[in-house]
């Protein structure tokens, strides 16, 4: 099968509507909610979740279709992304939606367990999953979580601490919201202990006992949990309770699945960023009578357009990497490697190109008059959550050479 990188009509006229609204909504408040870090736009989430209910963001939500089976609805989604997040990263990352807390549940749960929490996201009111997986001595290495759970009767108590879970008191403040939180049955048994569980609004036991103030997305809130014998019903639990060799264990092998259909999500939000700092950078040069000039030798191009070129080229690399990602997503193919690339090179693009353009405006790009200094401190988290970029980097080594975590860490 051969993928074909030319949009449809039907996403490029999601492309065109999504940008527009970015435009004409989100352009005009970004510094407002950047000043005024945790508020949040609630006419304008109303207003994208009426329009992401209607099916015009794509709704994929990270399902996978029967290999063979023509889908665009991961593509959609992903470029709907990329367009809101040209707009802004901040405001857009405080919209409700599955988040990663959905795509655990999409990813893992059972027919049951999608029924009950997926369909909530369908509402008319907004609502927000999120996924606690962070901790003080547990950051990439997974293995390393403290977060325990134990069975008592017919319920599951937690018990631990969680940090930098990204929408948390969005989640935990609505009535409908949830949060999967991975926690240890078995701390012998190392990531085969490991099960992800849904903890959802009101739950005694749990508690907010951080917000961050950030240096970026300061629109969207992220905290730190706790939970002291935090109970939950039995069936809250995403896959099988039995500890088997890890080997032969689904439950986290299918939780990391989670992260094939976001990775790619969180590398469209990246490339967004990347194009409103480079497209303002050229219309800047342009108003100014700079003129790119493309098809000579780089030989022969003036420091500048070395840069805007360069800049430009990285940009589509990074693209066509992710939608490579999200149409194997969308075939029913096993993508981890390309959802790792994807990521680890938008994240390292995002945050060069929008450093550069910072450069090359001097004091301008510098100040708070202009947006360019926002999206430069809003890029670097596209490199740091959902993965590091070196932990990417790793994981494709480690698929690329075809080595394990015993011979490559």
């Amino acid at each position: 099968m051969m993928i074909d990188f030319e949009l449809s009509k039907k996403v490029k006229g999601t492309q065109t509507m999504i940008k527009a609204f970015a435009e004409q909504a989100l352009r005009p408040i970004a510094r407002e909610y950047d000043e005024n870090e945790h508020e949040r736009p609630m006419d304008i989430i109303n207003m994208v979740h009426g329009f992401m209910k209607g099916g015009l963001g794509g709704g994929a939500g990270g399902e996978r279709k029967k290999k063979g089976e023509k889908s665009e609805a991961n593509l959609r989604t992903a470029v709907t992304v990329e367009e809101i997040f040209w707009g802004d990263a901040g405001v857009a990352l405080a919209f409700s939606g599955e988040g990663l807390g959905g795509a655990a549940v999409r990813a893992t749960g059972t027919p049951e367990q999608k029924e009950q929490f997926l369909t909530r996201f369908t509402g008319d009111t907004p609502v927000w999953g999120a996924m606690a997986i962070t901790e003080p001595e547990a950051g990439s290495d997974t293995a390393s979580i403290r977060t325990t759970a134990f069975k008592d009767g017919n319920e599951w108590v937690l018990n631990g601490e969680k940090i930098f879970v990204t929408s948390g008191k969005s989640a935990l403040e609505d009535s409908d919201g949830f949060v999967v939180v991975w926690a240890t049955i078995d701390p012998k048994a190392g990531r085969a202990g490991i099960k992800p569980f849904i903890v959802e609004h009101g739950a005694p036991g749990m508690e907010i006992t951080k917000i961050e103030d950030k240096m970026g997305i300061r629109c969207s809130d992220t905290v730190s949990l706790s939970f002291m014998d935090c109970r939950i019903p039995e069936e809250n639990i995403l896959g099988s309770a039995e500890v088997v060799d890890k080997s032969k264990s689904k439950g986290f092998k299918g939780v990391m699945a989670t992260f094939d259909a976001t990775r790619p999500m969180v590398a469209a939000m990246a490339i967004g960023v990347g194009r409103a700092a480079l497209d303002y950078l050229k219309q800047t040069l342009a108003d100014e009578g700079v003129v790119i000039r493309y098809g000579i030798s780089p030989n022969r191009m003036t420091a500048i357009e070395r840069d805007v070129t360069e800049m430009e080229a990285n940009l589509k690399a990074a693209r066509l990497l992710n939608w490579r990602a999200v149409w194997m997503l969308d075939t029913g193919q096993k993508n981890s490697l390309q959802a790792s690339m994807a990521k680890a090179k938008a994240g390292m693009v995002v945050t060069q190109i929008s450093q550069k353009c910072v450069e090359l405006l001097g004091p301008i790009g510098y100040s708070r008059k202009i947006l360019l200094e926002k999206w430069m401190r809003d890029a670097k988290i596209n490199d740091i959550f959902e993965g590091t970029g070196q932990i990417q980097m790793l994981i494709t080594a480690r698929n690329v050479l075809g080595f394990g975590r015993d011979k490559l860490k």
